[in-house]
C-alpha cells in the first residue's frame, strides 16, 4: 500500500461515513481491508484501490463497512440507561401528560442492542405509559448490521453481554444456540439506514437521543457541525446521551451538561441562533401497553 493508496482510503472513509483514519491507523485498516481484498480475488490493498477508483461502488461500500466499528452490547455502561430509566422517563411523563407521547432516536444503532434495551425499560414503564405513542427510531450506515437487528436475533455470548437475567427470561425466548427477542418488543424500533453526514431535517424532532460511542471517529469539525445539528433535532426540554468517552466541552455550546447526570446532555436554547426543525420523517408505531 503506497502513501497515495492510503490518502484515497482516508478521503473515501471521511466523505462517506465521517471516519477520521488518523495516520498511524494503518494497521488497522491493513487488518480489516486484506481479507477484502483477498475475497475480491487482488492479493493485496493496492490493487483494491485500484478496482475502487475504476468506479466499484459496491467495493465501496464493502470497503466503508469493513472500516466501520460496530462493537455494542446490551446496556452498555449502564449509567446511561440508569438515568433514562430512573430519571428522564419519569420527567418525560410529567412533560408530556398533554401529548401522551415520545420520539427516541438511537443515531448509531449498530446490531440492535441498544434501541432494544430502551425498549425493554419502556416496556417496563407499560403501566405509566399505558396509552401513549411511542416511537423509537433506530439508525446505522450499515445495512448489514441493520438486518441483523431486524431479526432480534443474539448468541448466547451477545445476551449475556449487558443483559439482566430477568430481562432476558421475559422478553426473549431460545431458538437452539439462539435467542429471539419478542415480537412484541421488536415492533417496538423501526431501524432505518442513515448517514450521520446526511440531512436530519427528514427525521424530525426527539425528545431523547442516543448518540454514543461514534462521534469518537469523527474529527472536530465534523463533531461540531453534528452537535449543532442534533441540537436542533432535540426538543428544547428534552436530552441528549452520548458515550463515556464523548463530550461536548469545547467543541458547540448547543448543548450543555445535565448536573449529577455523566454522559446526559440538555439543549442550550440560549444559545440556539436557527428556528426549530418541522416535525415530520418516519411514520410512528404505537406503543403496546401490556
Amino acid at each position: 500500500m503506497t502513501p497515495l493508496d492510503y490518502d484515497y482510503l482516508q478521503k473515501i472513509l471521511k466523505d462517506r461515513s465521517g471516519l477520521m483514519l488518523s495516520a498511524d491507523k494503518k494497521y488497522l485498516l491493513e487488518s480489516r481491508l486484506l481479507p477484502l481484498a483477498r475475497k475480491s480475488g487482488v492479493p493485496g490493498i493496492s490493487e483494491l484501490v485500484q478496482k475502487m477508483k475504476a468506479g466499484s461502488e459496491s467495493l465501496i461500500h464493502d470497503v466503508v463497512e469493513a472500516m466501520t466499528t460496530n462493537e455494542t452490547f446490551f446496556f452498555r455502561d449502564k449509567t446511561p440507561f440508569d438515568h433514562f430509566k430512573d430519571s428522564v422517563i419519569p420527567e418525560l411523563i410529567k412533560a408530556r401528560a398533554g401529548r401522551r407521547s415520545l420520539r427516541i432516536w438511537c443515531a448509531a444503532s449498530s446490531t440492535g442492542q441498544e434501541p432494544y434495551s430502551l425498549a425493554m425499560l419502556l416496556k417496563e414503564k407499560a403501566a405509566e405509559l399505558n396509552g401513549w405513542r411511542i416511537e423509537i427510531i433506530a439508525t446505522d450506515l450499515s445495512p448489514e448490521v441493520l438486518a441483523k437487528s431486524k431479526n432480534g436475533l443474539y448468541t448466547q455470548f451477545e445476551v449475556q453481554r449487558g443483559l439482566p437475567i430477568q430481562l432476558l427470561v421475559k422478553y426473549f425466548k431460545q431458538d437452539g444456540m439462539m435467542w429471539q427477542l419478542n415480537p412484541d418488543v421488536r415492533a417496538m424500533v423501526q431501524f432505518r439506514q442513515f448517514n450521520l453526514l446526511q440531512d436530519f431535517a427528514p427525521l424530525g424532532k426527539f425528545d431523547v437521543i442516543f448518540c454514543r460511542n461514534v462521534l469518537i471517529y469523527f474529527d472536530q469539525a465534523t463533531k461540531s457541525d453534528i452537535f449543532n445539528r442534533l441540537m436542533k433535532a432535540t426538543e428544547p426540554d428534552g436530552y441528549l446521551f452520548l458515550g463515556a468517552a464523548e463530550t461536548v466541552v469545547g467543541l458547540t455550546d448547543s448543548y450543555k451538561v445535565c448536573p449529577k447526570r455523566r454522559g446526559v446532555y440538555l439543549p442550550n436554547v440560549a444559545s440556539a441562533a436557527a428556528p426549530g426543525l418541522a416535525a415530520g420523517g418516519f411514520k410512528p408505531a404505537g406503543f403496546a401497553g401490556r
